[in-house]
């Protein structure tokens, strides 16, 4: 006995939507096997392939510090630039991650600050999810043994709003001469 389809209308209709998208999958499922890079954009491929390269040899692209250039070097050869950074500057080290305290005595200060934060607008200056600021490495080619230029990001550091607050008040208040440009003085 043969069947003959229904159309997804005389279905009803909490079902309707589940097996249009059922349809849908296998629909695609078939055109992907048919010709896996058909839909593929040629820039699409290239960067896939060249991520699947990096990965497989255990490298990465950093910018360069100057000239707008990039560096493929192994990931090992990074860390180790980075790490000597840190140890050449005698950056000190902690077991453990203060970010929660900071961001708990951010939040005391601004409660206690009316003055200065009102309380109706103090939530524009507490990040909601904060985190210890990260560094990356900008390789410096123009110098001999290719060290970095630390550049390290403090956007989800727990007092980063608070901070870019407080520098606009003091910028609208006490105005710096030549805030764009640098001048000798006599």
């Amino acid at each position: 006995m043969h069947l003959k389809p229904k159309p997804v209308t005389h279905l009803p209709s909490t079902d309707r939507d589940y097996f249009r998208k059922q349809v849908t999958i296998h629909i695609e499922e078939l055109h992907n096997k048919s010709n896996p890079h058909k839909n593929t954009h040629p820039k699409l491929r290239t960067l896939k392939s060249i991520q699947t390269k990096l990965k497989s040899n255990d490298a990465m692209i950093v910018s360069a510090d100057k000239g707008y250039s990039l560096v493929v070097l192994p990931t090992q050869q990074y860390d180790a630039r980075v790490q000597n950074f840190i140890d050449k500057n005698n950056f000190l080290t902690s077991t453990t991650n203060p970010t929660k305290s900071f961001q708990n005595q951010i939040r005391s200060t601004i409660n206690h600050s009316s003055n200065l934060v009102p309380p109706s607008s103090k939530w524009k200056f507490i990040n909601l999810n904060p985190s210890a600021p990260t560094i990356k490495g900008l390789i410096k080619l123009h110098k001999t043994d290719h060290p970095i230029r630390p550049v390290v990001n403090w956007r989800n550091a727990p007092a980063y709003k608070l901070s870019k607050s407080f520098t606009h008040k003091l910028n609208h208040f006490a105005p710096l001469p030549n805030a764009f440009n640098i001048t000798k003085l006599h």
